[in-house]
C-alpha cells in the first residue's frame, strides 16, 4: 500500500512543475482526495489533471479568504509554492518577501492547531548551503553551516522558511519535515509559464527546459562563463517519490536531501542535450552572472538514503531524452507561454 491511498492531501503549489507531478502521483496512488492552492503566478492550468478528486482554490495560501476554506482535513500538506527564482527574486526582493516567505509563514501558522495531519513536507533549495567554488566540488550535507552572505532574496527566503518550519516543530509541535531540491527537471516545466515578473528569467528560466527547447529549435545552447559551473540534476518522478518518502518516512523536525549526487558540468549538460535532439548548432559562450556565485556544487545521498530509503533511480540521459519528448509534443503550449511575454523581454532575449 502506497502512502497516499485513502489520504486526502493539500499540496500547495500544485499547478506548478513539482506541483503537477506531484498531485499525478497522488491520484494514481490512490488519494481520495487532492487539494490545490496556486495563485498562477509561475504556473499554467494545463498541469493540473481533469479528475474528479482534485479541487483547486486559485490564489495565495497567503491570502486569509484562502486559508478560510482549508479545515483540519489533511493527512499530508505539500508546501511547494515559490516565488520562482534567484533573478526574479533579485528584481523584485518585495515580491520574492511576499510569495516566498510570508506563504511558509502563514501556512504553518495556519495549521499548527490541526489534529489530523501527519506531515507538512516543505520544499527547501539545495543551493542555500552549497558551498560557493569553481575548484573541486565537495557534497553538500543537511548539517552544514548557513552562510549569511547568500546570493539572493530567493536564498534568504527559503532558508528562512527553514527556520520557521523548525521553529513551528519546536515550538507548536508541527510535523514538519524539509525537503531539500537540487536542480530538478523533466516533464511538465513550461518556459513562460505564469506572469511577467520582471526579468527575462520568467521565461529562461532553468537551465534544463531553456537547453531542451532551445536545441529543439536548433539554437544555439547559450554557455555562462564557459559552462563550468556544475549542478546536481534529478528527475522530478525521483522528486516526487522523495517528497512521498518524506512524508511517509521523514522524521518531524528534520531535513532531507533530494539529490541524484551526481555532478554535471554545464558544459556537458549542454553536450548531451545537443546530443540526444540532434541539434547541430554550437553552443556559444557568454560572461559569467554577475550575482551567481554558485559554482559547483552537488548534494549528499547518503542521509536520504539511509533514514527515507531514497535513491534516484532515472539516469540523466534517459530523464533528458524524455523531457526532450515531451517538450517537442508540447511546443504549441510553450511557444503560447514564451509569446505572452515576448514585448516584454529586452533584444537579445527573445
Amino acid at each position: 500500500m502506497t502512502a497516499l491511498r485513502d489520504t486526502t492531501i493539500l499540496v500547495v503549489g500544485g499547478a506548478g512543475f513539482v506541483g503537477g507531478n506531484l498531485v499525478r502521483r497522488a491520484l494514481a496512488d490512490g488519494t481520495e482526495g487532492v487539494v490545490v492552492v496556486d495563485n498562477f503566478l509561475s504556473s499554467e492550468r494545463q498541469n493540473l489533471p481533469d479528475d474528479e478528486r482534485v479541487s483547486m482554490h486559485e490564489g495565495s495560501i497567503a491570502d486569509d479568504a484562502i486559508l478560510a476554506e482549508l479545515g483540519d482535513e489533511f493527512d499530508y500538506v505539500f508546501h511547494l509554492a515559490t516565488y520562482h527564482g534567484n533573478q526574479s527574486s533579485i528584481a523584485d526582493p518585495l515580491a520574492d518577501h511576499d510569495h516566498n516567505l510570508i506563504t511558509t509563514l502563514k501556512l504553518c501558522e495556519h495549521v499548527k492547531g490541526f489534529t489530523r495531519l501527519r506531515k507538512l513536507v516543505y520544499a527547501a533549495s539545495g543551493c542555500t548551503l552549497a558551498e560557493h567554488t569553481l575548484d573541486e566540488a565537495r557534497a553538500t550535507t543537511e548539517d552544514g553551516q548557513v552562510p549569511l552572505d547568500l546570493d539572493s532574496p530567493y536564498q534568504i527566503s527559503k532558508v528562512v522558511g527553514e527556520f520557521y518550519s523548525v521553529y513551528y516543530h519546536r515550538q507548536h509541535g508541527l510535523p514538519t519535515v524539509r525537503a531539500r531540491f537540487q536542480n530538478v527537471y523533466g516533464p511538465g516545466e513550461i518556459l513562460g509559464a505564469g506572469r511577467w515578473r520582471g526579468t527575462p528569467a520568467t521565461v529562461w528560466r532553468n537551465v534544463v527546459p531553456t537547453f531542451v527547447y532551445r536545441a529543439v529549435k536548433q539554437l544555439p545552447l547559450e554557455l555562462d562563463n564557459a559552462g563550468a559551473a556544475s549542478r546536481d540534476f534529478i528527475y522530478v518522478a525521483d522528486i516526487v517519490r522523495g517528497l512521498v518518502l518524506c512524508a511517509e518516512r521523514g522524521t518531524p523536525g528534520d531535513v532531507y536531501n533530494l539529490a541524484s549526487g551526481t555532478e554535471t558540468s554545464i558544459l556537458e549538460l549542454a553536450e548531451l542535450v545537443n546530443e540526444l535532439s540532434r541539434n547541430p548548432t554550437p553552443p556559444v559562450v557568454r560572461q559569467a552572472r554577475a550575482w551567481d556565485r554558485s559554482g559547483k556544487r552537488f548534494g549528499s545521498t547518503e542521509k536520504g538514503r539511509r533514514e527515507l530509503g531514497f535513491t534516484a533511480e532515472v539516469p540523466l540521459e534517459e530523464g533528458l531524452q524524455t523531457t526532450i519528448d515531451w517538450t517537442r509534443r508540447n511546443l504549441e503550449l510553450i511557444d503560447a507561454c514564451i509569446g505572452r511575454h515576448a514585448h516584454l523581454l529586452p533584444a537579445g532575449h527573445a
